[in-house]
């Protein structure tokens, strides 16, 4: 069986146009393993750096890791689901079972984990075949588009969330205002916090105070510890892959308080000033990937307070295009690839 696919011969900058439409014929389907036929793929900043070699440079793949498809075929050993379900494939796509980190529900840090679209062809491709223990059965109530970008920008800024440990009505700040930013805004203000974003792009504020956002500010107005240092902010999390706005939210963030980096990837080095942004018990975070709890706990949220991502949709053939506006900070939102 054969499969139209966005195909990556070797990392190279977006700009050149790196991923070409091919026909790529699928493996035999194993034991555990179902055929799925994709309905929608979102377009995560995840992708670009696979795209660019940022990860490590990977060869001869499909990348696509924020996948919504029906099953189509079921290895003989799959019980979970069967032929007709709707399923969610995301960016782990499979771990070991056994270390310490998989049996103590921390999967999401296994050092023999496989991924969605860098390790396994992902879904930037009509069909995908995935492990049956790490693909999601959906809710109703959204659309495949709509749940798309929730199986990675919406389930890291989950995480990212949930690792904050924010007070209730507490107020944070998230840098940058992404995908996965846009997201996590809409779950915080549901939440009942007070959310603050900063951004370079005056669109992009646009769309968060249109979005709920109690205060926006771009670095080109201001000083940020001048305009941010009596906002009253107890946690950060950081979605720009930056290293800047790290050292900036340490020294805005109260005693006691936590940022997080949602980012797989961040450019810079990160130099730390201990007196004035580490002490007083600031704690800096890093998250990797989720665990498959986190992604059905994020799932039940995003359904019953509504959460949906801002988005357009395109054609496979358009996805350089489309990773080249989110290199330039050029999206609203999301796009995501309709089959």
């Amino acid at each position: 069986m054969k499969t139209k696919a966005a195909f990556l011969e070797k990392p190279g900058k977006i700009e050149e146009k790196p991923l070409k439409i091919k026909e790529l014929k699928l493996p035999e389907l194993k034991e555990n393993e179902v055929l799925i036929k994709v309905s929608a793929c979102g377009v995560c900043r995840t992708d670009l750096h696979v795209v660019e070699g940022e990860l490590g440079n990977v060869n001869n793949i499909v990348p696509g890791h924020e996948v919504v498809g029906t099953i189509e075929r079921v290895g003989s050993e799959v019980k979970a689901q069967k032929t007709g379900d709707r399923v969610g494939v995301a960016w782990l796509y499979s771990s070991c079972g056994s270390c310490e980190y998989c049996l103590s529900g921390r999967e999401n840090l296994c050092q023999n984990k496989k991924f969605t679209g860098f390790s396994k062809n992902g879904g930037y491709s009509e069909y995908i075949i995935a492990d049956s223990g790490f693909i999601f059965n959906l809710p109703v109530g959204l659309k495949d588009e709509e749940i798309a970008p929730l199986l990675c920008s919406g389930a890291i800024g989950y995480r990212s969330f949930k690792l904050a440990h924010a007070s209730p009505g507490s107020t944070i700040t998230m840098f940058g205002f992404g995908g996965s930013a846009h997201l996590t805004l809409q779950l915080a203000k549901k939440l009942g916090h007070k959310v603050i974003i900063v951004s370079r792009n005056e669109e992009h504020l646009k769309l968060a105070s249109e979005l709920g956002a109690d205060f926006t500010f771009s670095p080109k107005n201001g000083n940020i510890y001048e305009n941010l240092k009596d906002k009253d902010i107890e946690n950060a999390i950081i979605f720009a892959p930056s290293s800047v706005p790290i050292m900036n939210a340490l020294k805005v963030i109260k005693p006691g308080g936590r940022v997080i980096v949602a980012g797989i990837h961040i450019d810079g080095e990160i130099k730390i000033d201990y007196d004035s942004q580490l002490f007083h018990e600031k704690l800096l975070l890093s998250v990797e990937s989720y665990t498959r709890q986190d992604m059905l706990e994020y799932l039940r949220l995003a359904t019953n307070l509504e959460i949906k991502p801002v988005y357009s949709d395109i054609k496979l053939e358009d996805v350089n295009s489309a990773l080249t506006e989110l290199k330039n900070s050029e999206l609203m939102g999301v796009k995501v690839i309709k089959f």
